[in-house]
């Protein structure tokens, strides 16, 4: 009997690395909230399938249970060991010393994942033959506190695997259930307090509106709404993690969550544009490519919506979530770089304006709030697209949820920058700039090269 050669193979099929690589980066995307989960596998003949990770800690559980299991071979004929096909647990760490040196050390080319010393055995399919039976149920309880990774082992990838499994994984605290990972628990709280702060946003947005009437623009109402529309989305986050770490499952309230982050998503973006084209508040209309731009970016943004809904309600042990992944990264990425198109028209258009009209130092003032919009949204972009999920990447599992925190409060502080710095002002018609004025910022204009983009 020939069983999957792991050692063999790492140095002549990277598609082995490949996968251990993308077992370790799973620790860095965010999976599914529920943690009661059911997935199909289909047809499957991959070596390894990733379910889920969790941070447990010391006496947590695990459940497993399987039905419909059926085995077909491809292609030649070959003798099935229904003990090279299992479930493992396996910490995140312990990866490359699976392939490394078990493999490695192991002479007998028979080695399988499912004997490593470094894993956490379930149970394999030798449960399912004995009893002649293609169901089977199956716990585990944690003896020691760390992120686990559940996993399918298939050590004959000549056969291909099709059963229904039903996972649920949680903590004990105090003698009730905690389906949240270890490093989460404290995030119903910290949305929670999310929709308080941006409702209290909302309010004071509201009033300021009020009370500046005469000089309020729709892209003030639009801001409005955005702030209305992320509040919504923070109270859905809260309802959804607490049912989550109550019941296993967010009994709806994911469904709302992705309807207002829908919204919110494409309502940002739209702002950052509009307000990049200087739209309702320097001019009344959009450009030709103004308006392209947008055209292009709301469409995406329904489509990046939809990869980030199917990315949260599967997971990687489905086929197409890492090509799904891709396409949201590769979206958001396009979306970012789009916004700033705008941006930089209008910086020169202000620019070239300065050297013909006469308005020199009203044109500095606006061309230094454009560059510091310019600045800060490069800044606010970079910190959540590239330093949070780096640092989600490299912290322990117990603090995995300051990833929210780090991402949340750079979105609060963007925010209140945007807000305070476009807010609605009473425009003087008795503000007069005098002709010194007028030369020195022109002087400005010409030496300062940061306006140069």
């Amino acid at each position: 009997m020939r069983f999957y050669d792991f050692s063999k193979h790492l140095h002549h099929h990277p598609k082995l690395l490949l996968i251990l690589y993308a077992l370790c980066l799973t620790s860095s995307i965010p999976l599914a909230s529920s943690e009661i989960k059911d997935t199909h596998i289909s047809y499957d003949s991959r070596s390894l399938i990733m379910f889920e990770q969790f941070g447990f800690t010391e006496g947590g559980q695990v459940a497993i249970s399987i039905k419909r299991c059926l085995m077909e071979i491809k292609g030649r004929k070959e003798e099935l060991n229904p003990s090279s096909m299992g479930f493992f647990l396996a910490r995140d760490s312990s990866f490359s010393a699976i392939f490394m040196n078990d493999s490695l050390q192991s002479k007998d080319e028979s080695f399988c994942v499912l004997s490593s010393r470094y894993v956490k055995l379930l149970f394999n399919f030798n449960e399912l033959i004995s009893m002649n039976t293609s169901a089977y149920n199956g716990s585990a309880s944690i003896d020691e506190a760390d992120e686990y990774s559940l996993v399918f082992g298939n050590c004959q990838p000549e056969f291909e695997v099709s059963m229904d499994v039903h996972t649920e994984m949680y903590n004990l605290q105090d003698g009730a259930k905690n389906f949240l990972p270890v490093g989460q628990t404290f995030l119903p709280t910290f949305f929670l307090s999310m929709f308080i702060i941006y409702t209290c946003f909302f309010g004071t947005w509201s009033f300021v509106c009020f009370k500046q009437r005469p000089t309020v623009d729709k892209i003030h109402l639009i801001m409005g709404a955005l702030l209305c529309v992320k509040a919504l989305k923070m109270i859905c986050a809260s309802e959804d993690r607490m049912y989550v770490s109550k019941t296993g499952t967010p009994h709806g309230w994911d469904v709302a969550f992705y309807i207002f982050g829908f919204f919110k998503g494409i309502m940002l973006f739209t702002v950052i544009i509009l307000i990049g084209t200087g739209w309702s508040f320097l001019k009344p209309y959009l450009q030709e490519r103004e308006k392209n731009v947008l055209m292009m970016v709301i469409p995406l943004q329904v489509l990046e919506n939809i990869a980030y809904v199917v990315i949260s309600e599967t997971g990687p042990a489905t086929k197409d979530w890492w090509t799904w992944n891709q396409i949201f990264l590769l979206i958001d990425v396009i979306c970012c770089c789009a916004v700033f198109f705008p941006l930089v028209w209008s910086i020169r258009n202000l620019k070239e304006a300065s050297k013909s009209d006469g308005k020199a130092a009203r044109n500095l003032q606006k061309l230094t709030l454009f560059k510091n919009f310019y600045i800060c949204l490069v800044m606010y972009l970079y910190f959540t697209r590239v330093v949070v999920s780096s640092m989600d990447g490299v912290l322990d599992y117990r603090y995995e949820g300051f990833a929210y925190v780090l991402s949340e409060g750079a979105s609060l502080a963007f925010y209140v920058f945007i807000f305070y710095n476009f807010q609605p002002t009473e425009r003087n018609p008795y503000l007069v700039i005098d002709e010194e004025e007028e030369l020195v910022a022109e002087q400005i204009m010409q030496d300062d090269d940061s306006f140069e983009l």
